[in-house]
């Protein structure tokens, strides 16, 4: 199916026919999550397929024995880094240079301007300091305003790995099958689940499978566009 029909197709459901999904397919849409747009494509995720049984057992009872997460084929955890970034970096700015010569302008920006948002230093006492200097500087032209703390980086990076879940649910739909993405599970157990430690953020857990017709909950249902789109 084309782009707009996997997006009109594309429902939550929240329960699934006992049938198993190809690995290709889960294959396949991990390769168009990895493929979404992030900040400064410094890649800053990781996708957790959990195939082991006990694992499995685990996670669903850390989504709260949601039906969805019961009754799913398979199980994908989406994880935000923190402290990746300076890894990533430097294999960006190596492959570039096997490419050619690196321009300085895009040298200049790993190696300079990445580390002065990326980096809130302890307690985010870094941070606070950058927030100030450039709100001072901010009231004379415009400047960015963040990621400063390392909540503001959580929450930089976690917009970025949505992104990636999008792809995927839409590239699992593309083929034919379902998902739901959840918010509602014990983010510490899926931490401890998976050995992740606090340098982690859990952004969501994806089931997939094969629709069930009660797994879909009622026609989607969507307010007048009035509300929310406006041209300015």
């Amino acid at each position: 199916m084309n782009l707009f029909d996997a997006i009109e197709k594309r429902r939550s459901v929240r329960k699934y026919l006992n049938e198993p999904v190809a690995r290709a397919v889960i294959d396949k849409a991990i390769e168009a999550a990895l493929l979404a747009p992030n900040s400064s494509n410094l890649q800053p995720w990781e996708f957790y397929w959990v195939t082991h049984p006990e694992k499995k057992k685990q996670l669903v009872a850390a989504c709260l024995d949601q039906a969805t997460a019961a009754t799913a084929a398979e199980l994908v955890v989406f994880v935000a880094r923190t402290d990746t970034w300076r890894r990533n970096r430097q294999r960006i700015l190596e492959t570039l240079g096997q490419r050619g010569t690196v321009p300085k302008q895009q040298r200049d920006y790993y190696l300079k301007i990445v580390p002065l948002f990326y980096t809130p230093g302890w307690f985010s006492s870094l941070g606070l300091l950058k927030s100030a200097v450039f709100a001072v500087v901010g009231l004379f032209r415009p400047v960015p305003r963040g990621p400063f703390s390392k909540s503001g980086l959580r929450a930089t990076l976690s917009k970025t790995v949505a992104l990636a879940c999008e792809n995927f649910m839409l590239a699992i739909t593309a083929q034919g099958y379902s998902t739901c993405p959840m918010e509602g599970f014990d983010e510490s157990r899926v931490k401890k689940i998976l050995g992740l430690g606090g340098a982690a953020n859990v952004v969501m857990v994806i089931s997939v499978g094969r629709e069930d017709a009660a797994g879909i909950y009622g026609t989607r249902l969507r307010l007048d566009p009035k509300l929310f789109v406006f041209e300015v």
